[in-house]
């Protein structure tokens, strides 16, 4: 019997979109059958996070280590801090058939898109720039100073959408999760896909 590789969802979009939300909602619905893959970062554990569930936390020269052991599929350093997805799960996953969730940066999602090519890649974007900025004040975690630099990045990254597959507006959490859940549904019926699949499955027949 053919086993079915899995595919790689990579989600990202600005600072404060509500990426971290959105996978939540995602996860906690009943029908969702994806791997999640937590990455890796340097930055300071928020209000709520725990380690090894929403990210794994190192130091940066724990994580200095790791780059030079070529460990991660993509990293980046934003605001001062790493943020990388280790490279051994994601890979050992797909390859069982799982399909495995990545939330990351958009400067991450670059570098996924030159080693996974075949990945599904999900921009999440704010309703506006006001909105975003609101957000990121309502977190209570930035100085204004950082909110200013965030804001700024937000509109450098939202120039880069053309680097992905689809585009989902985050005005309500429940209706961007109900996106991002059809499309993949859709991805894994895309004639590519399933052609495939299908061509293994006569030379089975054949053999």
């Amino acid at each position: 019997m053919v086993s079915d590789k899995g595919l790689l969802i990579v989600l990202s979009g600005p600072s404060g979109v509500g990426k971290g939300t959105v996978r939540k909602a995602i996860f906690d619905h009943p029908e969702t059958n994806f791997k999640y893959s937590i990455s890796m970062t340097t930055r300071q554990k928020r209000e709520g996070e725990r380690d090894g569930i929403d990210y794994f936390f190192k130091s940066h020269e724990e994580f200095e280590t790791l780059i030079e052991q070529d460990k991660f599929i993509e990293y980046a350093e934003y605001v001062g801090n790493y943020y990388g997805t280790p490279v051994d799960y994601v890979k050992e996953t797909i390859a069982d058939g799982h399909d495995v969730f990545l939330e990351i940066e958009v400067e991450g999602a670059k570098q996924v898109r030159e080693k996974f090519p075949d990945a599904l890649f999900i921009f999440l974007a704010p309703p506006t720039l006001a909105q975003l900025e609101e957000r990121l004040i309502g977190r209570g975690t930035d100085s204004q100073e950082v909110i200013n630099y965030r804001i700024k990045e937000a509109r450098r990254e939202l120039s880069l959408m053309n680097l992905y597959d689809y585009v989902v507006i985050n005005d309500d959490v429940d209706t961007a999760r109900q996106k991002i859940q059809c499309i993949v549904e859709a991805s894994h019926l895309e004639r590519s896909r399933v052609e495939n699949k299908l061509r293994k499955l006569l030379l089975e027949a054949n053999n």
